[in-house]
């Protein structure tokens, strides 16, 4: 996860929060402004999900985890071709 490390103003909001926030908000279908306030301010939520979305974090962490997978086995690479 990108770190706050070193960078000038507020400390990035918990991780994790955000990342629970911003994936019951894609499992329930709601709009941002109708998350639960449990997860924090939803324009927290929202801004974190585009910065990770431009900036290629989704997909190197969705990488790794597809990597791990298959070295722990979890992961059949069958091809089906008609």
């Amino acid at each position: 996860m990108p770190s706050s490390d070193g960078q000038r103003g507020r400390p990035f909001r918990d991780h994790r929060q955000v990342i629970e926030g911003i994936v019951y908000r894609l499992r329930t279908g709601v709009a941002w402004r109708d998350l639960p306030e449990s997860f924090g301010p939803w324009q927290t939520i929202w801004k974190r999900h585009k910065r990770f979305s431009t900036d290629g974090t989704w997909d190197k962490i969705h990488a790794r985890l597809v990597a791990e997978a298959d070295a722990a086995g979890a992961v059949e690479w069958n091809v089906s071709v008609d």
